[in-house]
């Protein structure tokens, strides 16, 4: 059963990019990101999963003091890869155009935005923020971490014969057009492996995947929502995807 989820009301007509935001536990970074994608002139959509920190009680703040700001409230924790999918078919629904895929944490800088939705604009398909091509950095990674991330996206383009160099990046730009043509309900990941299932989706229809060098800085407040098992998942959905395709 499908839990309970409460949208906010919206207050002005929809521009043309959603920037969405998934939330469980950001009340340290959550208003700072926001400001920031606003000041682009984006609307923002904060997916919350019942953050115990009271980080959809500042999501709701937020949306009463700026008209460009929703939040979804979900009952509980349902993932990062559902509260994407809700936000999209939320937008389907209203007429966007583009629907970026933002981290709420500060790991993803504002100043990158544009330069993806651009890309996606204009190859209308999926534009990625890529950390591991030519110009892209991370910054604040222990060398364990990085070595895992590059390991996870070598395995992935390996099984998938993807030419994608950042399949995990989680910030991405879809045009509309592309994620109608997907169908959401038919995908299956609902963790961080949906960064991966939704690039293979990508290029299995034969849209176009753009890479647009980013710096990622790792996030100064908060603990990192990634465990070992989302990780064990996400191993587990490539194979899944490679003996399907």
């Amino acid at each position: 059963m499908k839990a309970a989820a409460r949208l906010t009301e919206r207050r002005t007509a929809p521009t043309e990019v959603l920037v969405v935001l998934p939330t469980f536990n950001e009340k340290e970074n959550l208003e700072r990101v926001v400001a920031a994608v606003r000041h682009l002139g984006h609307d923002v959509l904060v997916v919350d999963d019942s953050s115990p920190d009271g980080t959809g009680e500042i999501a709701d703040g937020l949306a009463a003091a700026d008209p460009g700001v929703r939040v979804l409230h979900r009952e509980r924790k349902l993932g990062i890869g559902t509260a994407y999918e809700d936000a999209f078919r939320i937008g389907l629904a209203e007429g966007t155009a583009l629907f970026v895929e933002m981290d709420a944490d500060g790991s993803h800088r504002a100043q990158d935005l544009d330069a993806i939705v651009d890309a996606a604009r204009g190859c209308g398909g999926l534009a990625i923020g890529s950390r591991y091509m030519r110009g892209g950095e991370i910054v604040g990674w222990p060398a364990h971490r990085l070595v895992l991330s590059r390991g996870a996206n070598l395995y992935t383009r390996t099984l998938l014969g993807l030419r994608v160099r950042d399949c995990t990046s989680g910030f991405r730009c879809y045009t509309r057009d592309l994620l109608a043509s997907i169908k959401l309900d038919e995908v299956v990941s609902q963790g961080y492996s949906f960064q991966i299932e939704m690039v293979h989706r990508t290029v299995k229809l034969g849209y176009p995947v753009i890479e647009v060098p980013i710096r990622f800085e790792d996030r100064i407040a908060g603990a990192s929502k990634v465990s070992q098992g989302e990780i064990r998942r996400a191993l587990w959905t490539v194979l899944r995807l490679s003996t399907s395709r």
